[in-house]
């Protein structure tokens, strides 16, 4: 019985330490103390022999292998002492990393406003180069528009304006008017002279038809600049072309031969024609 009441209050001790390791700690002395208080509750004053009888017996237990509690205790406030000291650690750990994270936040969130400012500044950008580029691209467009309206060049004229009959025999060569105009865009072909002047430089495309009647063959020549170029002639019907390279003020008109007549009529059986190809630069003009 005395055995048990023994261990009982060693483990009471105990318990109580322990909790008092926990709340704030106590000191060895303060333990040592506690161990003399219990005692004195669990043990009121006895004889001199029940004290001898106790103190024997607890010697007796302490020797079968029962720990030493002050060893024991030792231990426990070391590990709770290391305990807490860890858990400090922890928690500096954990503010620090606190301190990280709230760091970290306010980048990204000064990184976005920046992305936000440089996407408006792009945005804005990109709005003013597209205007830019539908302003040049008008202004081109109608550049090009002016450009192909000075390249509009083409003619086509029959030779006699109303009824019908015969031009020639003479006795030279004569440049033929051909009055009767079906186009003349560009205005390039004179119908009073006959003589079409090229306003740009270029290749151009030129074609006349001939017809002769009554036995008489029919001869036209197309002139460049006074020079012989091309021959169309028959005594019913014929027709030639040529492409020739113009500078600006070059003329091409059509010439009669001499001692040779024409017949034409409201058919138009007689037409010259001509119309630009494509403009040509300087340096290409001197290539070819």
């Amino acid at each position: 019985m005395k055995a048990l009441v023994c261990i009982l209050l060693l483990l009471e001790t105990f318990v109580f330490v322990i909790q008092q390791q926990v709340n704030g700690g106590l000191n060895e002395n303060e333990i040592s103390q506690q161990i003399s208080s219990e005692d004195g509750r669990q043990n009121p004053p006895q004889t001199d022999t029940l004290r001898a009888e106790a103190s024997t017996d607890r010697q007796q237990y302490c020797d079968l292998g029962i720990p030493d509690i002050h060893a024991v205790l030792r231990e426990l406030t070391a590990t709770v002492t290391e305990q807490k000291a860890n858990i400090r650690e922890l928690t500096a750990t954990f503010t620090e990393q606190k301190e990280n994270i709230r760091e970290l936040t306010a980048t990204v969130t000064e990184q976005k406003e920046i992305n936000r400012a440089l996407e408006m500044q792009l945005r804005d950008e990109m709005n003013k180069k597209n205007e830019e580029m539908s302003n040049l691209t008008l202004s081109q467009v109608e550049e090009l528009r002016k450009e192909n309206r000075d390249r509009e060049i083409a003619f086509s004229a029959g030779l006699m304006q109303s009824g019908s009959g015969y031009v020639g025999p003479f006795t030279t060569e004569i440049t033929l008017t051909y009055k009767k105009v079906f186009t003349n865009i560009g205005n390039a072909y004179n119908p009073v002279t006959g003589i079409f002047t090229a306003p740009l430089k270029g290749a151009y495309m030129f074609r006349i038809t001939v017809f002769g009647h009554g036995g008489t063959t029919a001869i036209v020549s197309i002139y460049k600049n006074g020079e012989h170029v091309v021959v169309a002639q028959d005594a019913v019907n014929s027709s030639n072309g040529v492409v020739l390279i113009l500078e600006v003020g070059d003329v091409v008109y059509v010439r009669l031969w001499s001692g040779r007549r024409i017949y034409d009529n409201q058919n138009n059986l007689n037409t010259f024609s001509g119309f630009l190809l494509f403009p040509l630069r300087e340096q290409e003009l001197c290539r070819v």
